[in-house]
């Protein structure tokens, strides 16, 4: 008798493999026709919450604009080497360039237009991924989006965290969620081939799991088109880190972990892409938690988790 395979069996719908949720890959092989990789960049972008304009030190778990890329580097230059690795790994159908270190609308309009211009007509590029601030998203920002849109799909990222206005100040985030919701809502109204993704982070100092599951219901009822969630890293050198050595604060149990983001997925559509169950962290500068270096080891423990437990993302969405 034949073995039935959990890719058979699998009751979510858009999978092609035993995911029960849905990923960038799933997204990116149906609209791009193959597996595409993300090319993090750093185009030398500052943060209101770093230059005094909101505050300065940025939020207490960030350390150098929270990025992989080769700062200092020209935009192609990074992007070529980005891609030569990439390429070693995978057989790949086009790449993402990703401006993710810092604010990436926070500059004046022709430098913007200059670098999304740059980013846009790299060879290879098939979609244009724009990491920001909800607070920084001026009407003339998004009507720049916007005509990027018309020679590439634009996805904008908006580092949310969290709903609860209390956790933005203990992080000192420097916007509400009412500003988050401004932001959100007016590159939502853009039209245009305009995707909007959220980041969430679990484990943030002072929050209960139930929080941490209100943000992605809240998050969820906004039907953003894809979300991230991470893990809280301690990072060296960062107010974060003071905290953790001296006993203020608590990183996340493993276990805990796994358990909640299972929970936050059966929040969101399942429509709604997952780009990320846990995130990354410089090697060289994670101080904690240790277990979150074996990242393969925590996703398919998610894997086995919904299985085992009989979830799937969307099942608690009517």
């Amino acid at each position: 008798m034949k073995k039935v395979t959990q890719r058979e069996t699998n009751p979510f719908k858009y999978s092609d493999s035993n995911k029960r949720y849905h990923t960038f890959d799933y997204y990116v092989k149906h609209r791009f026709g193959g597996k595409c990789a993300r090319i993090a960049l750093d185009a030398g972008f500052s943060c209101p919450n770093k230059d005094g304009t909101k505050s300065r030190g940025g939020c207490i778990f960030c350390y150098g604009g929270s990025s992989g890329a080769c700062g200092g580097d020209t935009l192609r230059s990074q992007y070529e080497k980005g891609v030569e690795a990439m390429q070693r790994k995978w057989k790949l159908s086009g790449f993402i360039p990703y401006l993710q270190a810092n604010t990436n609308t926070y500059a004046p309009l022709d430098v913007l237009g200059k670098i999304y211009n740059e980013a846009a007509y790299l060879p290879g590029a098939v979609m244009l991924v724009i990491a920001t601030r909800a607070d920084c998203l001026g009407d003339d920002v998004v009507e720049l989006i916007l005509k990027m849109s018309e020679i590439i799909p634009v996805m904008v990222e908006l580092g949310l965290q969290s709903v609860f206005d209390e956790t933005a100040k203990r992080i000192n985030r420097g916007h509400t969620f009412e500003e988050f919701l401004a932001g959100y809502n007016k590159l939502k109204a853009a039209g245009g081939d305009i995707s909007v993704c959220v980041h969430l982070i679990n484990g943030l100092p002072g929050e209960s799991e139930e929080m941490m599951l209100q943000s992605a219901r809240t998050v969820a009822s906004l039907r953003p088109d894809m979300v991230k969630l991470h893990l809280l890293h301690v990072l060296y050198d960062t107010p974060l880190y003071e905290l953790y050595i001296s006993g203020k604060y608590e990183t996340m149990d493993r276990d805990r972990y796994i358990e909640t983001v299972c929970r936050q997925l059966e929040l969101f559509h399942p429509e709604t892409v997952i780009a990320r169950v846990t995130g990354d962290a410089p090697e060289a500068l994670l101080a904690a938690p240790d277990w979150c270096r074996r990242k393969t080891a925590v996703t398919n423990d998610i894997d086995k988790y919904l299985v085992e437990h009989g979830m799937y993302q969307g099942r608690l969405v009517r």
